[in-house]
């Protein structure tokens, strides 16, 4: 196209002349090359001739040529625009590629040809935030595979298709079915490390591990995470498999709770995806999402809220305002901000923006009982309970209908997220028990007491089993127990202990400079005072000014986000920081005996 001059080359005037005369051109130049036929597309975008370019790529045909350009991200735009034009182009693509592949007598020729095609649609699809699509194309694609000879070839294929219909399924909850497809891939990584010890699994290794990452199985996530990034070799391979692995695994670091090896693998996923895809890419969005998440749950909210909204505006500039990926990275921001206004203690409109938005978004896009919304919904129920909190006078005995109608309506959101959770992950998952957690907050703000003492009971006794004892997960419950117990039980003792323990578990998780630690001082500093404890009260205002003091010191040493102007963390330094036989870092034995069929995979791993 132009050169970025005012000036229209002989080209682009070409280009703008066979798009005014499309009536006439439009059976000869599909048979153009790609790029140039691909040129005369974005022109026609450009001009907003929807109507047109929707009957193109609802030709399976040709759209399957436009899936070998370079530029994806102009690719997503435009079809973008047609769902939002409401042409339907992606039913008619995907009801094209299910019938072929319904097809009876293919030869062997034609069914390579249609797998090759389906792992390429179903991939656009995932990333242009056509879930439903993406699964239902690469599930027909999959089950093509199935019926090809059993033999190496297949077994490759087979588990291409695996790797991106596996990544599909977990982002957009369909954890049945992702169980099912992560079994099959499984089955097919031990068949090839038997054929050919050779063969690069870190993309397949980095699925594995953001599956066990959303069932919340997380020594499994960190796992395979591990085996991904030990498997990436010098690093220049795919540079989408290096940017996943790296991501990947820092979220699973992050819930290990081991930071300084998420940072180093978020910051260096962040430097490939801007140096290898370009800064406006959707790859650099996807890292700066992890790259958030990292910096959210090590206490960086400010940062994170800032690298958040990068993420979300670059992914706003492709998608628009109508899309899943929006939708989530909308929500994303909205519990970031309700972090932060949570640690400034003083709640605003902004995260209750963006949360309304996800659910909109959301609400348009997706089934009602999808587990998605309901995350979101979550979300925005947390806000409420503080908005209600805000408004909440300390001396009333009676709730406002403001107060009564925000916590009501919160109550509903909270019940709704436990109840979809409860189906998909069963009662003892974190997930479920994050949910009792939100519940037993809420009761707690409603002055329902005792509910909230069982819920907060509930969600600490499955932490404790899934997590062990001193869990970061298990300490933010143990610290909202013990909140109840203080200001609204006056149950001063077993309020003390559990402050003293939330107190152990974020200092060895953390540093003294937590932002956490500020709640259970004051919460300690509460207790002696009603306990008529003048000295310990004493005591811990003086640690409340000393713990000010470090956390005002810590935050003028921290560096911007993102200030990554020296060189990444070498790949073989990140490979050097895991240590596959480390006794510490062994899964937990109670996840292989939930899902067995992890087994044989680690066995080859440990005995390659």
């Amino acid at each position: 196209m132009t050169d970025g001059s005012n000036c229209l080359s002989l080209y682009d005037i070409t280009v703008a002349a066979v798009c005014q005369a499309y009536k006439f051109f439009k059976n000869d130049f599909r048979y153009l090359p790609e790029p140039i036929l691909f040129d005369i597309y974005i022109m026609l975008y450009q001009q907003a001739r929807l109507c047109v370019l929707g009957m193109e790529f609802s030709d399976l045909d040709i759209f399957s040529r436009m899936l070998k350009v370079q530029n994806r991200t102009m690719l997503i735009k435009c079809f973008q625009e047609l769902m939002k034009h409401g042409t339907g182009v992606n039913r008619e693509l995907t009801n094209t590629y299910i019938k072929r592949c319904s097809e009876k007598d293919m030869t062997l020729k034609v069914k390579e040809s249609l797998i090759d095609l389906g792992i390429k649609l179903g991939s656009f699809f995932c990333d242009a935030g056509w879930l439903t699509e993406s699964c239902e194309v690469l599930t027909h694609c999959k089950n093509l595979c199935l019926t090809m000879p059993d033999n190496e070839e297949t077994w490759r294929k087979t588990l291409e298709c695996c790797y991106k219909l596996l990544h599909a399924e977990v982002i957009y909850s369909q954890y049945d079915s992702a169980t099912e497809t992560k079994q099959l891939a499984e089955e097919l990584v031990v068949k090839l490390k038997n054929k050919d010890k050779s063969i690069c699994f870190a993309g397949i290794y980095t699925q594995f591990s953001l599956y066990c990452f959303h069932m919340s199985l997380y020594d499994l996530a960190y796992r395979y995470s591990v085996m991904a990034v030990k498997d990436l070799g010098d690093g220049q391979g795919n540079p989408k498999i290096l940017i996943e692995a790296l991501s990947q695994a820092s979220k699973s670091c992050v819930v290990k709770r081991e930071f300084t090896k998420a940072e180093a693998l978020s910051t260096t996923a962040v430097y490939y995806a801007k140096k290898l895809y370009g800064e406006k890419h959707l790859k650099h969005a996807d890292a700066l999402l992890d790259y958030g998440f990292y910096l959210l749950n090590s206490d960086s909210m400010k940062d994170s809220v800032t690298v958040y909204e990068m993420a979300l505006n670059l992914k706003e500039e492709v998608f628009g305002s109508l899309n899943l990926h929006v939708a989530v990275t909308h929500e994303e921001l909205a519990y970031a901000l309700y972090v932060h206004e949570y640690s400034s203690g003083r709640f605003y409109q902004a995260s209750r923006k963006h949360a309304e938005k996800a659910i909109a978004m959301m609400m348009q896009l997706l089934p009602k009982e999808h587990l998605l919304l309901a995350s979101a919904q979550r979300v925005k129920a947390l806000i409420l309970e503080e908005i209600a909190l805000d408004h909440m006078s300390d001396f009333s005995e009676d709730l406002s209908f403001l107060e009564n109608k925000l916590l009501f309506e919160a109550e509903t959101l909270h019940k709704d997220a436990l109840r979809l959770a409860r189906l998909s992950f069963g009662e003892d998952n974190v997930q479920t028990a994050k949910h009792y957690g939100n519940l037993g907050r809420l009761y707690q703000s409603m002055r329902r007491y005792k509910e909230a003492e069982s819920m907060h009971l509930k969600a600490i006794e499955i932490k404790e089993k899934l997590l062990g004892d001193d869990d970061y997960e298990v300490g933010l419950s143990v610290g909202h127990l013990a909140s109840l117990y203080n200001y609204h039980m006056k149950e001063y003792k077993k309020a003390e202990l559990l402050y003293f323990r939330s107190i152990r578990i974020s200092l060895k998780l953390f540093s003294e400079t937590y932002s956490g630690l500020e709640y259970d001082y004051r919460g300690l500093m509460h207790v002696y005072e009603s306990l008529g404890d003048y000295d310990n009260s004493t005591k811990y205002m003086t640690i409340i000014a000393r713990w000010k003091r470090l956390r005002e010191e810590s935050e003028t040493r921290r560096n911007p986000p993102l200030l990554l102007t020296g060189a990444p963390t070498p790949i073989e330094e990140l490979q050097d920081m895991f240590s596959l036989c480390s006794e510490a870092e062994a899964p937990n034995r109670r996840c292989f005996e939930k899902t067995g069929f992890l087994e044989p995979v680690f066995k080859k791993a440990m005995n390659p």
